[in-house]
């Protein structure tokens, strides 16, 4: 079952490419998800959302973070070993998703606790694909802390 409006899961998607981030919202849209999309470009963004810092006082706790391995300044790597060595923050599902798909890439995701490795899709069709695979799983099977 996915969450109602009321329920509506909250998505940090951490993606330096417009593009991208511009899909993946409107896939999520498209597949009529019960979530808020929130979307930064960089490492540093990521880490000001989840700790409520800066611009980013006000920002709902992600339920969920979608992070690219590949970002400017702070990488992706270092966002995800600081999320799952925080206690606070260390239940909060990231999937890594990126377009490597290098076998150190995804064994060093792994090692830092990441909950899955995802190579992002190639064409705009298998992304709605993609973003419904993810609805079925990650939304309707999973169940998250607190909920």
């Amino acid at each position: 079952m996915v969450p109602s409006v009321e329920d509506a899961i909250t998505i940090l998607l951490v993606e330096p490419n417009p593009g991208d981030a511009r899909l993946f919202s409107e896939s999520f849209a498209d597949a009529s998800i019960a979530s808020d999309v929130y979307t930064v470009a960089d490492g540093e963004a990521a880490l000001d959302f989840v700790h409520r810092r800066n611009e980013h006082a006000e920002s709902p706790r992600p339920d969920i973070i979608l992070l690219d391995f590949h970002l400017p300044s702070l990488s992706g790597e270092d966002v995800l070993s600081e999320l799952k060595s925080e206690p606070a923050l260390r239940s909060i599902p990231v999937i890594v998703l990126t377009s490597s798909d290098s076998e150190e890439d995804i064994a060093r995701s792994y090692d830092l606790h990441a909950n899955a490795y995802l190579q992002k899709p190639v064409n705009p069709d298998e992304f709605v694909a993609l973003v419904r695979s993810f609805e079925n799983f990650w939304l309707t099977f999973v169940r998250f802390p607190g909920n």
